[in-house]
């Protein structure tokens, strides 16, 4: 799963799912102008896909590998199958989708009343939760594209994080030094998605 690499775009009928194992994937949508802004991302906790199983067969966001890394793509047909016809795996497929569904209202607040800084934090925390370092590979301009702002905000708030010691950055490259500040400094957006997926999914 190279970074940058389109898993499906916007109104796709979608025929694969994919199961990250140490990459993220963000669902993003496209505006005409050309901005973009991400609803969602999916790690090693989720499925890429659920319109698939859900019987929508696509959806008009767009899947992009955000962080690199590797994945299970598993035939769309198959899942569906497993899904009508085994109790457990639909009990665990929509509980994600509960969750996933919490994630995409959080964010559409978050975006609304929270400050750039905020959003990073929130952002570099979720990310983190998806992989096995405490690095996430990103440039500047990747964060803004699906934070949705500008670059510029980006820049400064990450500077801020810096100056704080709460992380490095260098290289397009994020080293999360203090967690304990960064959830410090974020908004309630993350611990209310966190919780909540946890609650979902750790008695499955």
């Amino acid at each position: 799963m190279p970074l940058g690499k389109v898993l499906y775009e916007s109104g796709d009928t979608l025929h694969y799912v994919y199961f990250p194992i140490d990459c993220i994937v963000s669902l993003l949508y496209l505006m005409e102008d050309g901005a973009s802004g991400e609803i969602s991302m999916v790690g090693n906790e989720g499925v890429v896909g659920v319109a698939l199983y859900l019987g929508g067969e696509s959806t008009p966001s767009q899947a992009v590998v955000q962080c690199a890394g590797s994945a299970y793509e598993l035939k769309g047909d198959f899942l569906k199958k497993e899904f009508r016809q085994q109790a457990q795996a639909q009990v665990l497929l929509l509980r994600y989708t509960q969750a996933l569904l919490t994630q995409m209202a959080q964010i559409a607040v978050c975006n609304r009343h929270h400050s750039v800084d905020q959003q990073l934090c929130r952002w570099l925390l979720l990310s983190l939760d998806r992989l096995p370092s405490n690095q996430v590979n990103i440039t500047q301009e990747q964060i803004a594209n699906v934070l949705g702002v500008r670059r510029e905000g980006v820049t400064a708030a990450a500077a801020k994080l810096q100056q704080l010691g709460v992380i490095e950055y260098a290289r397009g490259r994020i080293t999360v030094i203090d967690r304990s500040e960064l959830e410090r400094f974020a908004c309630e957006c993350y611990a209310v998605v966190k919780k909540e997926t946890d609650r979902l999914m750790i008695h499955v």
